[in-house]
């Protein structure tokens, strides 16, 4: 909340006439959502766009074998510039009962827009989600049957292709009631996310060659200005022209340049809706817990 203040309080010095304000939520807590969410009802009337940008990917363990067969492969601009294969997390059970890198990548975020869907679709015009997703969400690292990715080594991977997915059923379930989903990925910044991979320093040397590599990968934006690229061009966007298929990346030349560019995602509309409704499932079972727990207390 300290950081969320002094973004307000400069944002209040630039626009004066602005009213900013800021409301918690961890959204890897369901009490915290629905605490949130009440909030934010009881402030607005009208929810016009939300970033859904909160994720984790806890102690990632670098495939060093990975790494090696990477650097010798034809395909060793695509693995770097996605971290394809190279990334293992441990991931471990919230006090909800969910898988940590689930519950906060995805089902937090799903619960607040289920709580939120009054001020999100109304008769006044279109409002607006945008994902922050990753181009390391493969198809390969999900699976229905293990939606939570309890079984699996790769949480992260698995945790952004279930935003894909249900950014897709979103679509489908809510386009005619004026609400739209988009997905984006910020490119690879140097952030606490990647220097939990590898230690400050050792990105300061890697630097160089980063810069080299970026002349053939543009996903290595570096910097968290440069990340947010497509999370600004989306918003200048009208929601209903938006291909409900393609992910928007920022990019960013050798030069230092910033651009968007779209890419299509690895989905079909089956799987998609399928995932849909065993989120529903979870969240009546996972608010009947609360609301029993609750009683007792």
């Amino acid at each position: 909340m300290g950081k969320a203040e002094a973004v307000r309080a400069a944002l209040l010095a630039s626009y004066p006439t602005s009213e900013v304000t800021t409301v918690q939520v961890d959204v890897s807590n369901l009490q915290s959502v629905l605490r949130a969410s009440k909030e934010l009802k009881q402030r607005f009337q009208r929810l016009d766009c939300l970033y859904l940008n909160a994720g984790i990917m806890p102690n990632p363990q670098l495939n060093i074998k990975a790494v090696f067969s990477g650097l010798f492969s034809r395909k060793v601009i695509h693995v770097f510039s996605t971290a394809e294969g190279l990334l293992t997390q441990d991931d471990k059970v919230t006090a909800d009962g969910l898988q940590e890198v689930f519950e906060t990548n995805v089902f937090g975020h799903f619960i607040l827009i289920q709580e939120l869907e009054p001020l999100l679709c109304q008769n006044d015009g279109p409002s607006q989600l945008i994902w922050t997703s990753s181009r390391n969400a493969k198809k390969s690292n999900f699976s229905l049957e293990d939606f939570q990715h309890s079984k699996g080594q790769e949480p992260y991977s698995s945790s952004k292709y279930a935003i894909d997915l249900l950014s897709l059923a979103l679509n489908r379930n809510f386009n005619q009631r004026g609400l739209y989903s988009s997905v984006l990925c910020p490119g690879t910044m140097l952030t606490n996310l990647t220097y939990g991979v590898l230690p400050p320093f050792i990105w300061t040397l890697l630097l160089p060659f980063i810069w080299l590599l970026r002349f053939f990968a543009n996903a290595f934006t570096l910097t968290t200005y440069n990340g947010t690229e497509a999370m600004i061009w989306l918003f200048h966007q009208k929601p209903e022209s938006l291909d409900p298929l393609a992910k928007y990346l920022s990019n960013t030349t050798g030069f230092g340049s910033n651009y968007v560019t779209t890419q299509k995602m690895d989905l079909d509309e089956d799987t998609a809706e399928n995932f849909y409704q065993k989120l529903l499932e979870l969240e009546k079972h996972i608010k009947d817990t609360v609301q029993k727990t609750d009683n007792q207390s």
